[in-house]
């Protein structure tokens, strides 16, 4: 049951085409964690383009309804997310995706899961060693590009149940990535934390928009102005 994983290529044909076609692409758009790779400038002006159009709040304000049993069991496979349904989680269709030099091991949630391999993180540029067992969910974690909290508090709350379940599983808003750097990222929008290597940060965010804007999200004023600047630079 093996999958080919998702080239860069790929995830930015289908970043271009998400950013131009936001309500028939919910759900669609993969990317890819690879570091440094270059995004084509007409995907970066569909990107832009996309910013000007999604509706702006003053400022975050935090919901304290937010619950994450809202967005579904983590990490299920039964939701109508793409890649969903096919036998393996989330969390290890992510990693098949990300990582590189794998070995497998058959897994109750996964017929083909990686077992060991290695991730350059997207978010520092480090090499991380993968070995599948105690304490690799701490080294290895898969970040919500979008917050979960943060689209809650922008729009998500007013979702269905199966919206919130394939936003939470949806690989275009997912990235495995050191955990460190997951930790320190929390919930943030970009007005407060954006990715410590710089040659990531046009790719971040083009997905941020993409992902906002095919969702229908609202983003608050102080992150527009950094995901301008971000996007200006690529």
């Amino acid at each position: 049951m093996g999958r080919r994983p998702i080239t860069i290529r790929t995830w930015i044909a289908l970043v271009g085409f998400a950013a131009v076609s936001v309500v028939v692409a919910v759900g669609t758009v993969t990317p890819t964690s690879h570091t440094g790779a270059r995004v084509p400038t007409e995907r970066v002006a569909a990107a832009r383009s996309a910013l000007v159009s999604l509706p702006r709040l003053p400022q975050r304000v935090h919901d304290r309804d937010y619950d994450r049993a809202a967005f579904g069991a983590a990490w299920t496979d039964e939701t109508d997310a793409q890649a969903a349904g096919n036998g393996c989680d989330t969390r290890n269709d992510i990693l098949e995706r990300d990582l590189s030099d794998k070995t497998y091991v058959a897994l109750s949630s996964c017929g083909r899961a990686v077992a060991e391999g290695e991730l350059r993180s997207p978010y520092t540029g480090a090499w991380i060693a993968f070995r599948r067992g105690r304490g690799s969910g701490a080294d290895v974690q898969i970040d919500h590009i979008v917050a979960l909290s943060y689209a809650w508090d922008m729009g998500a709350s007013h979702w269905s149940a199966s919206l919130r379940a394939r936003f939470a599983n949806d690989p275009a808003n997912l990235v495995a990535v050191d955990g460190p750097s997951n930790q320190d990222k929390g919930d943030s929008p970009p007005s407060s934390w954006m990715p410590r290597a710089t040659t990531f940060a046009c790719q971040y965010a083009v997905q941020f928009v993409t992902v906002t804007a095919t969702y229908r999200l609202s983003v608050d004023a102080a992150s527009v102005a950094v995901l301008q600047r971000a996007l200006r630079r690529c």
